[in-house]
């Protein structure tokens, strides 16, 4: 995520040292940052704060705990209310497990245009593309808090006074903005609801998406059509431009799961769904929706008319504590820190605590903010504290000894001595899908719309392997393709661990790893390391084979004669191997198999004989006569 060092002095009083500074800050307390260029951090948020560093104020609060640089503001401190109320409308949630909260704002009268200088730079600082003042500010909203934001043109929705089933354009005297019609019950209404068979959307970049009954989306109920994709991406349905007066703004909570499911099976990744998938504080939406209003109306004018909020999902424990001993802090980070820097840590981080003494442990309970989701038992304050307070003050410690005998998995352990036994019998491993066309067990939430089963065995899959395998064995260098694998399958009831194998001279077969013989064969523990562990990358291009059978005097060695056809095919000879050596007058014939192939590009017939060519030419200077 890209963060603007301009953009984060607005949340600081003192001046804020530069984009280095606050790049080591950030890399030894919190997260890693990728690049530095300019005044703008490439920050890595880990998984784990999402939630909440996905954006400018996450990143200004870190920089305020670890540089100890107080904050003149915190956008999500704010008190505030939603008020009026939009009677004009109405919103419903189909399944409040995807949707927890949705919020509207309801705006009339305002006028589109550019930016002003400070929110274009701001915007195109971090590599945002300014639209206009409405959309801009929406996404301010987002990369300022990381709640995403949406406005809708709500004159391109379908109101309640025309055909219920019609078109979402409304009549030129309203798109115009006289006559406007009176606001008396719901003229507008909003759906959150999963889409329907065959559905279909035209987003905002004016490509089509058609949608699975398992996605999410918002829709104009008056119409019955989505106008936007829940969490990923707006329609062009209802797309605010030059022409609109009157705006919808959406601050939504979406299941975070539900949108990752969606944007990776549209292919259709945004700002928006990477703040989703990272799951969000429903109670940030509020703050968003707050902050982009205050913003349209001072940027574009118009008439705030009110919200609707739906929240029937609020969040759990909005307000929980979480508690920790001094004596546990010191004991997991084998650190002596004292009540005054453990307190210190948790005023940095602005995390109000109560302490006490009064117990045989001296306890700090700590009231979590409902922005950190992350916060949740009293090993992450002992993490905080540990970061805030800094990694190199935690000394150096060997693990102790354990107590008793560490417990051996028996499944490793089989599938260990299965591996040893197969391999040293010549056979290589692989690894098959555990999906299938067929099987006993279906998948609930299949990956695509192939292979919606779990496999009932591996021998399928180990046969599919074999075919592609001895298709390549002239490149892997095998006489004969022998393969296994050790993975779980699936019957109607429980999950096994078999062991499978097949090659080409035998029918596949599996057993149950439980009964398989492990015995292994006599000197395989001997062999060096580099005969059992090698790695070659391959090329996707395919290659080309050749043979070649020269006579050399009694005496020559193969690795001889090999040097030089290795000398002269340069780095395109991938593989050679010697198949077939006789004596006959004095004379002893070597025949070579050689294996070409570029990591570039295709090779042509003609290349591989220009290859060869130069080959015969080198033999011929040795005084060996090709066959």
């Amino acid at each position: 995520m890209r963060i603007s060092r301009n953009w984060l002095q607005t949340f600081f009083e003192a001046s804020l040292p530069d984009a280095r500074v606050l790049s080591d800050a950030l890399t030894f307390h919190a997260f890693e940052i990728e690049s530095v260029e300019g005044d703008v951090l490439g920050v890595k948020v880990t998984p784990n704060r999402g939630h909440d560093c996905l954006s400018h104020r996450g990143i200004a609060k870190e920089i305020s705990a670890t540089l100890n640089i107080p904050m003149k503001n915190d956008p999500l401190a704010l008190r505030f209310n939603l008020n009026p109320r939009a009677e004009a409308v109405k919103i419903s949630i189909e399944n409040p497990k995807l949707c927890a909260r949705y919020i509207a704002g309801y705006i009339q009268g305002v006028k589109v245009g550019p930016s002003p200088d400070w929110l274009r730079e701001s915007l195109e600082s971090i590599g945002q593309k300014s639209i206009n003042n409405i959309v801009d500010a929406a996404n301010f909203a987002m990369f300022n808090l990381g709640q995403p934001l949406h406005a809708f043109d709500a004159e391109r929705l379908a109101s309640s006074q025309q055909s219920t089933k019609g078109t979402a354009v409304c009549s030129p005297s309203l798109r115009s903005g006289t006559n406007r019609e009176p606001v008396a019950g719901s003229k507008y209404k909003i759906q959150v609801r999963n889409a329907k068979k065959g559905e279909k959307i035209t987003t905002l970049d004016n490509k089509e998406y058609a949608l699975s009954e398992s996605m999410l989306v918002i829709a104009d109920a008056n119409a019955d059509v989505a106008i936007g994709i829940a969490g990923v991406k707006g329609g062009k349905t209802a797309e605010v431009n030059g022409a609109t007066t009157d705006i919808i703004i959406e601050s939504a909570n979406f299941d975070g799961a539900s949108v990752r499911t969606t944007a990776q099976a549209l292919k259709l990744r945004t700002d928006a769904s990477q703040r989703f998938e990272q799951a969000i504080s429903p109670e940030i939406a509020a703050h968003a929706m707050r902050a982009a209003v205050d913003l349209i109306l001072k940027l574009a004018g118009g008439e705030l008319i009110g919200f609707v909020d739906e929240y029937p999902r609020p969040q759990e424990n909005k307000n929980k504590t979480v508690s920790v001993s001094l004596q546990k802090i010191n004991a997991v980070l084998g650190t002596k820190f004292t009540e005054s820097e453990v307190s210190n840590a948790f005023k940095r981080l602005g995390l109000l605590y109560k302490y006490s003494e009064a117990s045989p442990r001296c306890i700090f309970k700590v009231e979590v903010p409902f922005e950190r989701l992350d916060l949740e038992i009293a090993e992450d304050l002992v993490e905080e504290v540990a970061r805030i307070e800094g990694y190199d003050k935690i000394p150096v410690a060997e693990l102790p000894k354990l107590k008793e005998k560490p417990e051996i998995n028996e499944n490793f352990y089989r599938s260990e001595g299965a591996r040893e036994a197969l391999v040293g019998k010549g056979y290589s491993e692989v690894y098959t899908s555990v999906f299938a066309d067929k099987g006993k067990r279906e998948v609930l939430n299949k990956v695509g719309g192939e292979r919606p089963f779990l496999r009932a065995n591996l021998t399928d899959g180990l046969k599919e392997a074999l075919e592609k395998n001895i298709r390549n064995k002239d490149i892997l260098g095998l006489k004969e393709v022998k393969i296994f694998e050790i993975g779980t399958v699936w019957d109607s009831k429980e999950e096994e661990v078999v062991v499978g194998r097949i090659g080409e001279k035998e029918k596949a077969a599996q057993s149950a790893l439980s009964k398989f013989k492990t015995e292994v064969p006599s000197g395989y523990g001997n062999l060096p390391l580099s005969a059992l562990e090698r790695y070659h990358s391959f090329s996707r291009y395919p290659f080309i084979v050749r043979d070649i059978a020269l006579w050399t005097s009694v005496g020559t060695k193969p690795e001889e004669v090999l040097e030089v056809i290795q000398k002269e095919s340069s780095a395109l000879l991938v593989r050679s191997e010697l198949f077939d050596t006789f004596k006959k007058a004095g004379k002893i014939s070597y025949a070579f198999r050689l294996v070409f192939q570029s990591f570039e590009k295709t090779l042509t017939d003609e290349e591989a004989n220009e290859v060869m060519e130069n080959v015969y030419k080198a033999v011929n200077k040795e005084s060996w006569e090709v066959r």
